[in-house]
């Protein structure tokens, strides 16, 4: 009989939920107890048997170890996990393999380590190492949630191919999942994990977990026990997420689900309202919660205490010689005889809600004291009245030392260092930091909810820290692909804006990946073609010119040329054309007054109108030229939050003016009396029973006659127009003001109000027909050929708010409006703001009108609009979206409502 030293043998049940904390107890103690039985048994075999004793604590050299049973690693591997070489001494028992057990079994491979004395040769032991192998995981199928949800648990969880499948990996998975969704109020959540083997891979098991979330917990009633003071309905209020079931809970669209861990935080919220209102001592002195598992429903109760009201006494400050008593009250805000209120009292010290507020923390570390700590000490309590001691450790001027900034894949460090802020040496600012996290985040290159400042190598006593500023690169190209039908054709467009583009390398092979990037300088091109007409356009912006100073520069040129088409039958005639060619520069120049959110911009822009036998009424003329030479300047602040996607703070006011020079002012030209110039009077341009081919004409409502003089003769619109638009000469005005506000959490309210003008220098010469507002519908712009503006107003059709003409032959044909005003109101709310896609969705209400001249404006009568909308931005198409909207009035006087209307968003301003 061979003799054996069994050290340890035990079995793990996959099934059995067990820690691991305790299943290493147990394995200690089964050690000692399973080496007592093995000596003893070799002991007894000892005596047995001639020449083979084994004493104990007896010292050998190892000679050998063969390793036995389920394994996939090495043999001389596995030894030397345990430990053990080839020749050393080894104690028979003793620590060696005492500790060589321990390093197997901490290495969480095996479910089962036997040693074995194979063989002893005088001084020399052989020893057997029988292991079984924990299985690896190959497969994980999870049952009863969506797709995305599936992946997140397999990541949170780390169920990774070839993971070790043991009792703790069972157990935490199965209590990981359990509490995710009792968290999300999923209390009768059930999960149930089985293995089985995977017969395609060695020692490897597929695993499946179902899991039944069952229905969420709704909170039935919550009960108020000991509010003498302050009444239910305000305590239930400041609740955020648990609320109970109700007529006006359900109307205002709040869950009324339970979930624990928010329930938790809405009890402190619960005890500030107490604060709030000047209940310092409020406590809740106990809580529960029952179940009702027929109608899967709790029920709530609450027991207070809310003890004393209290005031402010005396309000002291110490410690300050940087800012005196005054100015410090002055940010403080509260007085003596106030109600106490801790939670407002903790905002005006340090608001942890809003990182550039107007606190006392933020007045010290906008200027240099990063090192400042403010804490307000409750020194006395009398007659319900608390004085205050606020003690200030104002510390040492902090300076920055090191800048850097990580993450910029793409984005080369100039374009991003000439936007920070904080700049070494310079004194420490909290406000330049917050700063410099918006200018970065403006950009658009980055990740908006990514940026992160890291304070590094904080240095008290030498006044100094390094900041690292974490970005994530998105993608900042765009590609516009269209296609549809409409005007009696195919329509395509392409468009590829390049926002991040590099100009100086454009020359560089290897930069073309596919296309030279990281400058920041804006690159577009767009096609846009049919059978009847054909846009070209290009532009560029360098943000930076001159590389030293924000000064951007842009230009861009555009061509456009449309042939006359029959919609009826969809003909076109290419001998009837009309030519659009528009170049343009400009200069935008950021302002250091009245403050840096200030930019002034200024350009210049050349149209050349040709039109060749074109006359389908849209001018009065149908041959000639016409030219636009303007001079346009802007006054801008912007100071949008953070994301320039969906800012959540700040507001954004411009004027600008578009003017032309006033050519009427010393071209001598008297306008009026153009129609009376012999050469601009109509004549007949063939023979007919009245008159002759050459013949002055008098049109009277479309009946010509002949003329018995040239004096007589009617004047001929089309040459008249002629002169008239020759040289396009007027000014437009427009202004608007947009706020970003933050209602709740990150729902976001959008204020916006708009307005323009458009007047002439000169009377008598009029308005011309171009360059005109057009209100209504989607507020894309798409093909146009007179330089209008189109101006959004969802619930109505493209441009159906805009003047017409009410008489004559061109009666119904719109002309532009002069003058237009518009308002809307939109709540946001963002579903994701992901760098691959941020998605938000919207409820508006929204009213304007467009006027043919000042005379006729009115604010007040404006067409009116309420709707809902989803915003889709990628970075790879821009932004994409979609509005349902209803308008409440009629377009025509008389006629019947708008109603509803659908919209689609492509390419539009956030």
């Amino acid at each position: 009989m061979k003799p054996s030293l069994a050290i340890k043998k035990e079995n793990v049940d996959l099934e059995k939920q067990v820690s691991k904390s305790n299943n290493f107890t147990q394995v200690k103690r089964s050690i000692k107890f399973m080496l007592l039985i093995a000596f003893t048994s070799i002991a007894i075999n000892a005596q047995a048997q001639e020449r083979l004793t084994i004493e104990n604590g007896k010292s050998y050299v190892l000679k050998k170890v063969n390793v036995t049973g389920k394994v996939t690693y090495n043999e001389q591997t596995i030894v030397t996990f345990a430990g053990l070489t080839k020749g050393q001494p080894i104690t028979v028992p003793g620590e060696e393999i005492s500790n060589s057990i321990k390093k197997l079994w901490k290495l969480g491979l095996y479910n089962n380590v036997n040693f074995y004395v194979d063989k002893i040769e005088g001084d020399s032991i052989s020893l057997e190492l029988n292991l079984n192998e924990l299985p690896k995981l190959s497969n994980v199928k999870i049952v009863g949630v969506k797709k995305s949800a599936k992946e997140s648990l397999i990541k949170d969880n780390g169920l990774t191919n070839d993971k070790i499948v043991n009792e703790n990996l069972l157990t935490t998975t199965k209590y990981y999942i359990e509490n995710k969704y009792k968290k999300e109020g999923y209390y009768n959540t059930k999960v149930n994990i089985s293995t089985f083997e995977d017969t395609t891979t060695i020692n490897h098991v597929n695993m499946v977990v179902n899991i039944d979330r069952g229905k969420k917990v709704r909170i039935k009633d919550i009960e108020l026990v000991g509010n003498d003071e302050v009444k239910k309905g305000i305590l239930l209020r400041s609740m955020k997420d648990t609320r109970h079931l109700s007529l006006m809970n359900f109307l205002k669209l709040k869950s009324m689900k339970f979930k624990r861990d928010k329930y938790k935080d809405d009890l402190n919220l619960l005890i500030d309202k107490y604060k709030e209102n000047g209940y310092r001592d409020a406590r809740i002195k106990s809580d529960t919660v029952v179940y009702d598992p027929k109608s899967n429903k709790v029920k709530i109760k609450i027991n207070l205490e809310e003890g004393k009201k209290y005031y402010f006494g005396n309000i002291n400050f110490t410690g300050n010689t940087v800012y005196n008593d005054q100015l410090l009250s002055k940010y403080l805000g509260i007085e003596k005889g106030d109600v106490y209120n801790s939670v407002l009292l903790d905002k005006r010290i340090a608001d942890k809600t809003q990182p550039d507020g107007e606190d006392i923390t933020n007045l010290y570390q906008n200027n240099g004291y990063l090192f400042s700590n403010i804490n307000p000490i409750e020194v006395k309590t009398e007659n319900n009245q608390i004085d205050l001691d606020i003690r200030i450790v104002e510390g040492p001027l902090a300076y920055f030392n090191k800048i850097s900034v990580v993450g910029n894949d793409k984005t080369n460090d100039k374009v991003i260092y000439r936007e920070l802020r904080t700049k070494p040496g310079e004194v420490y600012s909290k406000e330049n930091l917050v700063r410099t996290i918006r200018e970065i985040g403006q950009l658009g290159f980055f990740d908006a909810e990514a940026i992160k400042p890291d304070f590094e190598n904080v240095d008290p006593a030498g006044g100094t820290v390094d900041i690292k500023y974490h970005v994530a690169e998105k993608g900042a190209s765009q590609i516009e692909l269209q296609g549809g039908y409409g005007g009696g054709g195919f329509i395509g467009t392409l468009g590829l804006s390049f926002n991040n583009f590099a100009l100086s390398n454009i020359f560089k092979k290897n930069a073309y990946k596919p296309l030279p990037m990281g400058d920041g300088q804006k690159l577009s091109l767009r096609l846009q073609a049919s059978s009847y007409f054909q846009t070209y356009s290009f532009s560029f912006a360098e943000p930076w010119f001159g590389g030293k100073k924000p000064v951007q520069f842009s230009g861009s040129l555009s061509y456009s040329k449309q042939f006359s088409n029959n919609f009826t039958n969809n003909s076109v005639d290419r001998s009837r054309s009309f030519n659009i060619f528009t170049a343009s520069i400009g200069i935008a120049k950021r302002l250091q007054f009245p403050d840096d959110y200030f930019v002034l911009s200024q350009g210049i822009s050349y149209q050349h109108y040709d039109l060749n036998n074109y006359n389908i009424g849209l001018f009065t003329f149908g041959n000639g030229t016409s030219r636009n030479l303007s001079y346009t300047i802007g006054l801008t602040r912007n100071n949008k939050g953070v994301n320039p996607i969906f800012p959540t703070y700040g507001s954004e006011f411009s004027i600008t003016a578009k003017l032309t020079p006033p050519y009427s002012y010393f071209n001598r030209v008297d306008y009026q009396n153009l129609g009376n110039l012999p050469e601009n009077k109509l004549y007949a341009t063939n023979s007919s029973e009245t008159y002759n081919a050459g013949d002055p004409l008098i049109n009277n409502n479309g009946v010509l006659t002949k003329a018995n003089s040239i004096e007589e003769a009617s004047a001929d619109p089309s040459k008249v127009d002629q002169q008239k638009f020759n040289w396009l000469e007027y000014y437009k005005i427009k202004v608007k003001a947009e706020w970003f506000s933050k209602i709740y959490e990150k729902l976001t309210l959008r204020t916006l109000g708009e307005f323009g003008f458009m007047g002439a220098y000169n009377n008598k010469r009029g308005l011309v027909p171009f360059e005109r507002f057009y209100l209504g519908g989607d507020g894309l712009a798409n093909f146009a050929m007179d330089g209008r503006e189109t101006i959004q107003l969802r619930g109505y059709p493209n441009n159906s708010l805009t003047p017409t003409i009410t008489q004559g032959e061109r009666a119904g044909q719109q002309i532009g409006g002069t003058a237009f005003n518009k308002f809307s109101l939109e709540l946001r709310y963002p579903i994701t703001l992901k760098q691959t896609a941020s998605i938000y969705m919207m409820a508006f209400v929204e009213g304007g009108a467009a006027f043919e001249g000042f005379k006729s404006y009115n604010p007040f009568a404006i067409k009116r609009s309420a709707g809902v909308g989803l915003r889709v931005f990628m970075p790879a198409f821009g932004l994409l979206g979609i509005d349902f909207a209803h308008g409440f009035d009629s377009i025509n006087p008389g006629g019947p409502k708008s109603g509803w209307q659908t919209h689609f968003i492509i390419g539009q301003q956030f």
